[in-house]
């Protein structure tokens, strides 16, 4: 399944035949192999990774039996606890349920995966892989699925990026009448794993998708340019 949007002629790709990955594989190939067999790469493109397969890869996976040790392990502060429930900000700086430890697709009874070490650093690495092999480099997200203060389920956001600025900065632009913007910034890294998690979904078995027909704001920004600055930060 593909999705093509009415305007630019957006298309998001699954990038399909990828096996299950493991400890110690060679997730740039096997994406590589993916994309190779979409005819390859095109100025522009975004290449959506889930986090879970970039995890596995690199090995962030624990057996355990003490799910929520791992957590306060993993996590430099909790924010709110219900129960089981853990909202924790990571040592990343990301605030998300459970540290980012999950025990979902996790490869067998009793293990976790651990969110990766540097998304960013993870991101580069398939980024320049993948300019080696096409001539092309793509902007790579790194993706994971995150809950929203006061909004009702999940949405993939990015965790780690290359090769794109993740936000789009439309302060002192106009809008249509001609008001001066003072605070728009829309979360273009954001909006891109979300829309490409339409095509993957942890269900699916689909690890990663391709934005096409976007051509995101170029640079070399981090995920972590989307957490928001303790000093704005309202829900503390």
């Amino acid at each position: 399944m593909s999705i093509l949007a009415d305007h630019g002629g957006l298309r998001i790709l699954p990038l399909l035949g990828v096996p299950e990955v493991g400890p110690g594989d060679d997730l740039l190939r096997l994406l590589g192999d993916a994309l190779a067999a979409l005819g390859g790469l095109e100025s522009g493109d975004v290449l959506v990774v889930a986090q879970k397969v970039v995890s596995k890869a690199e090995g962030r996976i624990e057996r355990t039996d003490d799910y929520q040790g791992v957590i306060l392990r993993e996590a430099r502060s909790v924010r709110r606890q219900r129960g089981e429930l853990v909202i924790a900000e990571t040592a990343h700086g990301f605030v998300c349920a459970s540290a980012g430890v999950d025990r979902s697709n996790a490869p067998e009874e009793g293990t976790v995966v651990l969110l990766p070490v540097d998304p960013d650093a993870s991101a580069r690495s398939l980024r320049d892989g993948l300019s080696v092999r096409f001539g092309l480099a793509p902007a790579v997200i790194v993706s994971d699925s995150f809950g929203r203060a006061w909004r009702q389920g999940t949405t993939d956001v990015a965790i780690g990026l290359a090769g794109l600025e993740p936000l789009l900065d439309l302060r002192g632009t106009s809008d249509r009448r001609g008001y001066r913007l003072q605070s728009t910034l829309v979360a273009v890294a954001d909006e891109l794993a979300g829309a490409a998690e339409l095509v993957m979904g942890k269900a699916r078995g689909v690890p990663a998708a391709l934005v096409r027909g976007f051509d995101p704001p170029a640079g070399e920004g981090s995920a972590r340019d989307l957490i928001m600055p303790a000093e704005r930060d309202l829900f503390p």
